[in-house]
This record gives structure tokens, sequence and C-alpha cells, in this order.
């Protein structure tokens, strides 16, 4: 009797053994497919983003945004141009482009041309900062203006009107950052004027900003990632 009894825990033992190795395998083969999953969605997601980036996106996909995705203290990287810090990042896309150094010099030269070497942004205001002195308008929602390009490509302007303030603070700005729906942005194309339509029309000159606390090195390597 006590044989039988041993003989039966241990014939127990072993099928909770086979049961419980049953249910790890069955748990590990979940956590394979979730893994799978994930690394399918990542992939997914980096290609959605770098179409969008790259102006290939579709109507609907474009949302609203707020003056506060722009929010900061924000610093021109033209004079970046000028004093040769850009350099690499021509070397970069000469390399990777189909144009020399110097065509993309001349090409960013008359993209990033502007005087105005620094923007604040706060709420709805906006502070435009030329030669040590400053313009501040506040500025409201005017909607947004999906605009094709010539490549085929596509992207998206930003607008807000000034609703008050400083008479020489332009009456529009619309911003363009490659993003099409809520984000903070990394940087940033501004154009500004008092005409909404002439704006929308101008594709050559952007001045271009990037957070006023990153130094010449981090810029650098902020438009090496793309």
């Amino acid at each position: 009797m006590p044989g039988k009894t041993i003989r039966h825990i241990g014939a127990l033992m072993a099928v909770s053994l086979l049961l419980a190795a049953g249910q790890a395998a069955a748990q590990g083969n979940a956590g394979a497919g979730h893994a799978h999953d994930h690394g399918h969605d990542h992939a997914h997601d980096h290609a959605h983003d770098d179409a969008v980036y790259k102006g290939y996106f579709e109507d609907s996909q474009v949302s609203a945004r707020a003056l506060s995705d722009w929010e900061g203290d924000w610093q021109s990287v033209y004079p970046l141009l000028a004093d040769g810090t850009l350099d690499p990042v021509l070397a970069h896309k000469a390399e990777h482009g189909e144009k020399s150094a110097e065509d993309y010099r001349a090409y960013y030269e008359t993209g990033y041309k502007t005087d105005v070497e620094r923007i604040t942004i706060e709420g709805d205001s906006v502070t435009f900062h030329r030669g040590g002195e400053s313009v501040r308008g506040r500025y409201a929602d005017d909607g947004h203006e999906i605009l094709t390009y010539e490549a085929g490509n596509r992207g998206v302007r930003y607008v807000f009107r000034k609703i008050e303030g400083d008479a020489a603070a332009p009456q529009f700005i619309q911003f363009s950052d490659h993003a099409i729906a809520p984000v903070k942005a990394g940087h940033y194309h501004l154009y500004w004027g008092n005409d909404r339509a002439a704006l929308l029309k101008e594709v050559s000159n952007w001045p271009t900003y990037y957070p006023a606390a990153l130094s010449k090195q981090q810029i650098v390597e902020e438009m090496l990632a793309h």
C-alpha cells in the first residue's frame, strides 16, 4: 500500500511538471509573438513617420495643431551656415544626394537666409529678435493648408493670424516642421508676412529654427540624424 501511494504521488508530480512545462512553453511562445508584433509595429510606425517626414501622407491624416507645439526659445541656423558649422552636414548631403556640397550651400543660403536671429514663443505671444531689437504680436489659429511641391511630395503649413501687438510684427506666421498632427516641434521652418496667400507660394526661403539651448555641435548632430 505505501509503495502504491508513493508511485501514485510520483505520477501526479510528473503530470504536474509536464503541465507546468507546457504552460511555460505556451507563455514563452506568447511572449515571442508579442515581441514579434511589437517589433513589426515599431518598424511600421518608423516607416510611417519617415514617409510623413518626406511629405507623403493622406489628407485624412492631417489634423489641427496649437501654437504650443512651437513654444520655446529658438535660434536661427543661418549664422551656422555662414560660419562653417554646417559644413559636415553639407558634405553628408553631397555624399548621399545629387548635388555637390557647394550646390547645397547655395540652396541653404537662400533657404535659411534671415536677419531674425531668435524667436521666442510663450502662450499666444511670438517675439521676433533682430539686431538687438524685438517686435511682438499675439497670434490666433488661422487653420492649415496642404501644399503640393514640384517634386510630388507635400507639406502642411500651420497658419496663425495676429490679433494684436506691435505694428511691425507680421500679420501672419506659417509653421512647417514636417509634422502633420499635434507634436512638440524639434525644429521648424517659419514664413511670415502680411499677405497670407502670398506666403503660401513662398517655397525657396524658409528661415529655420532650432532650440536656443542646443549647442552648435548638437544642431549638427540633429541635422545629420535626418
